[in-house]
């Protein structure tokens, strides 16, 4: 893989389909029908993922794709491939939440190394480097046109004095009680895959999520905290959590700043 062609690619036709999801979102067009699965899918969420598969498949055609939208390429058997969401958080983006992300990552033998998280509604675009830093841009965000970026790097954390993400849509008490055996000084509700990008940033500490997801909701993200010295684990034993699972389903993780003195699942 040529990083630097993959970098390009992935942070310009992410910033293209978020274009995209901002016309519908400021069009009002949020109608959502239920996938077979019974989560909501847009017009937005089709739109999107046109423009990322399309320009994918046109840089990458010998590069394993596997998106969301698009049933038939979750029956692949790949450890290394590109993995989209083209509108991460559909939820927030139909109650006009601003929490919604485009999503695109690389796998590579299972580890999810390169990836790009851009949140239209709130301006922020964060992707990791050719060589796997991450960064978040500021400015006009062209899609031609890469404009300045600050490196990012996790915080260290103080355990008596966690900062903790969750999910906005999908807390439940089992969530809220793991949460409870640590000491919080901040709890903040974020949606999609934001929540990693806020770890990056060093905004918060712990990101605890005990419920389902897959893969394509978590490699970008994973791979952006990744890139600023974050780490991604199972809940279960606390192994590193791996891609091209057998479905593309996760288990429940935790992702952390280390430092953070983790709590048995």
């Amino acid at each position: 893989m040529d990083h630097d062609v993959l970098t390009e690619t992935v942070r310009r036709l992410a910033l293209e389909a978020g274009a995209e999801i901002m016309r519908h979102y400021r069009s009002g067009d949020l109608q959502a029908r239920a996938k077979s699965d019974e989560s909501p899918v847009t017009a937005a969420d089709e739109a999107a993922d046109r423009i990322i598969s399309d320009g994918l498949r046109a840089a990458f055609p010998d590069m394993p794709l596997v998106t969301e939208e698009q049933a038939e390429s979750h029956a692949q058997d790949a450890f290394t491939f590109l993995v989209v969401d083209p509108l991460d958080g559909t939820r927030e983006f139909i109650r006009r939440r601003g929490d919604f992300t485009v999503n695109i990552a690389y796998v590579e033998e299972g580890l999810p190394v390169r990836g790009v998280v851009y949140a239209p509604a709130r301006g922020r675009l964060f992707y990791t480097t050719a060589t796997g830093r991450a960064v978040e841009e500021t400015g006009e965000m062209d899609p031609a046109h890469p404009g300045e970026t600050r490196e990012l790097h996790v915080a260290e954390p103080d355990n008596s004095a966690l900062r903790v993400v969750a999910s906005k849509s999908h807390r439940d008490e089992e969530t809220d009680a793991y949460i409870a055996r640590y000491e919080v000084k901040e709890l903040v509700s974020a949606g999609s895959s934001l929540k990693f990008c806020l770890l990056a940033a060093g905004e918060a500490d712990l990101y605890p999520r005990l419920g389902r997801t897959m893969e394509w909701d978590t490699a970008a993200g994973h791979a952006v905290l990744n890139g600023a010295g974050g780490r991604v684990v199972r809940f279960d034993d606390h192994t590193p959590l791996a891609y091209g699972k057998a479905g593309f389903a996760n288990p429940y993780f935790i992702a952390y700043a280390p430092g953070v003195s983790l709590m048995s699942g």
